[in-house]
């Protein structure tokens, strides 16, 4: 039986995601929005669809109208993208309590159709969503995970890459903590060739990149006028790529902890292997002081997001 991949949200991010895992080829592929979007997802569909024998890969991509779920049964991953922005004037309570009722929804429709589907989790307050995906689903939490990590670490590998005018492929990075301003970029263990960057680079260069990383999505907020999405789409598909293809990925993800890195009933961003059993290993890294003062403070602000959610 063919593999298949449902994305809830057709917006920037959820077809951007579309079009990755298409070029993949690892599986048919199912966009699905909310009643307002009426045909949009069965026109982004069909366009997506009719980009395959121009681009050579072979999905079939459909879409949902008038937010209906039917066609998505039997999924192997669910991938959600869909949810509110947060606006100027907008609380952190007000955003938890508009995407809270978008997530509740997305899973009271699509998990009784795809009882046995792994949940990538993108929607924002992303730590937050993951946890309330995980706690709603009522899914073993090596099922439920959220794009988080593998995102920041993708920006700050690209920031080092022009910095030092390599290739990407000799960098490799790593971002432990809350996806935003509270992320967690480990230096030390950010290497290109092998070394690590704080022997390439000067300290002020170093903390200059990780400032960037920090604020990446914000700079593209401000340059576009909207969040960022060819990026994250990409993400979700390349977590979405480990699970259908078994390939074992290490990679930075928000996921369920009870003890690892000493913490516990919270997602958070640490690193993870994905396969076939979707999350199946946390990977714990010693924390020097600083490191573990950060992400103290990461894990402050998160529980401070999750204090809005109402169960």
């Amino acid at each position: 039986m063919r593999k298949k991949i449902t994305v809830v949200g057709a917006g920037n991010v959820g077809a951007s995601c579309a079009l990755w895992l298409a070029q993949r080829g690892l599986a048919d592929i199912v966009l699905v929005d909310a009643p307002i979007a009426k045909t949009a997802p069965v026109g982004k569909a069909l366009d997506l669809l009719q980009a395959g024998p121009i681009v050579g890969y072979n999905a079939r991509i459909t879409g949902t109208a008038e937010g209906s779920y039917d066609g998505t049964e039997n999924s192997d991953v669910i991938v959600i993208t869909a949810g509110f922005p947060r606006k100027p004037g907008m609380s952190r309570e007000d955003l938890v309590g508009a995407n809270q009722a978008i997530i509740s929804d997305v899973l009271s429709k699509a998990l009784p159709r795809s009882p046995n589907a792994y949940l990538i989790v993108v929607t924002n307050p992303l730590d937050s969503m993951t946890y309330l995906a995980y706690k709603l689903s009522g899914l073993p939490k090596h099922r439920v995970m959220g794009q988080a990590g593998i995102l920041d670490s993708a920006r700050m590998a690209a920031f080092i890459a022009m910095e030092l005018n390599v290739s990407i492929e000799n960098v490799q990075t790593v971002v432990l903590g809350g996806h935003g301003d509270e992320m967690v970029p480990l230096t030390r263990y950010s290497t290109v060739f092998g070394r690590p960057i704080t022997e390439w680079l000067p300290p002020e260069r170093v903390n200059a990149i990780v400032e960037r990383t920090r604020k990446g999505g914000g700079e593209i907020v401000n340059l576009l006028g909207t969040s960022a999405y060819y990026a994250p789409g990409a993400a979700a598909a390349k977590m979405a790529e480990a699970i259908i293809m078994d390939s074992k990925l290490i990679v930075p993800a928000s996921a369920y902890l009870e003890g690892e890195y000493g913490y516990k009933d919270l997602c958070f961003g640490v690193p993870v292997k994905l396969g076939a059993g979707g999350v199946e290993q946390i990977i714990e890294f010693p924390l020097t002081d600083e490191e573990r003062a950060m992400a103290d403070k990461s894990v402050k602000l998160i529980r401070e997001t999750m204090a809005a959610l109402k169960f």
